[in-house]
């Protein structure tokens, strides 16, 4: 086979084995361009695909980037007290808060309305619609996802924080999703740089939101994350950091 390939392209003239030689480099030239900037954050910048404009993006550029930071103390979830905080004192959790806000058809267990017991999700991070229903083996497929993961928050300086604040960020409804369960597992405490959501038409809401939590509570920032967040808000000019 290779000895024919080589016989009908020495059988061209001049000026088709031109032709054919520059679609090719044409070919490689287009795909080095797409691909090369994905993997390597210089080539990246030089593409334009690390810059962004708009408010999302402005406001990025107001985060501290730190890299390396190593925490005062190891990081332990308890130190935020998820769900021991009433942030707006409504008497109710910050799960069920959360659940009865992003779910729609709610169903209660009770009468104080502060225990959701079903409702349907239009999960943002995977773009599936789940039937939720309290119970041992079914609350799991919906669950709260604290979008600047508690975790990375304490990477990022939480480590310095009096509880109080702790307790604001990890109850704050403004760092609080519902979404699908495996998910928010698959997710874990990645920040932009390791974890974007599968549903990408979310993407740039979800950095957006990320860059907002991080603003309100004077998170840090890496280099890698802060690339990671600019590739996204490159595709969605104007983009705006959510109010509430």
């Amino acid at each position: 086979m290779a000895r024919r390939r080589v016989r009908r392209f020495s059988g061209k003239t001049p000026i088709e084995r031109f032709l054919i030689l520059l679609v090719l480099a044409v070919m490689i030239g287009v795909t080095l361009a797409f691909v090369l900037p994905k993997f390597n954050t210089t080539l990246g910048q030089a593409a334009g695909e690390y810059s962004a404009v708009g408010d999302a993006a402005e406001t990025l550029d107001t985060l501290q980037v730190v890299d390396n930071r190593k925490p005062q103390s190891r990081y332990q979830r308890a130190l935020f007290g998820f769900r021991e905080y009433d942030f707006d004192g409504n008497g109710c959790d910050a799960r069920n808060d959360i659940l009865a806000r992003d779910l729609t058809n709610v169903q209660y267990a009770n009468a104080e309305h502060c225990k959701v017991n079903a409702g349907i999700l239009h999960d943002p991070y995977t773009g599936k619609t789940i039937e939720f229903k309290r119970g041992q083996s079914t609350s799991a497929r919906v669950q709260i996802d604290h979008v600047v993961a508690l975790n990375d928050a304490w990477r990022s300086g939480a480590d310095t924080w009096d509880t109080h604040k702790r307790n604001l960020l990890a109850n704050d409804p403004y760092n609080l999703l519902a979404v699908d369960g495996p998910a928010n597992e698959a997710k874990g405490d990645a920040n932009a740089a390791d974890w974007l959501p599968e549903n990408t038409q979310f993407d740039c809401a979800y950095v957006a939101r990320q860059i907002g939590v991080k603003a309100k509570y004077g998170l840090s920032v890496t280099s890698r994350e802060r690339a990671a967040m600019l590739q996204v808000l490159h595709t969605c000019p104007n983009q705006e950091v959510p109010k509430q």
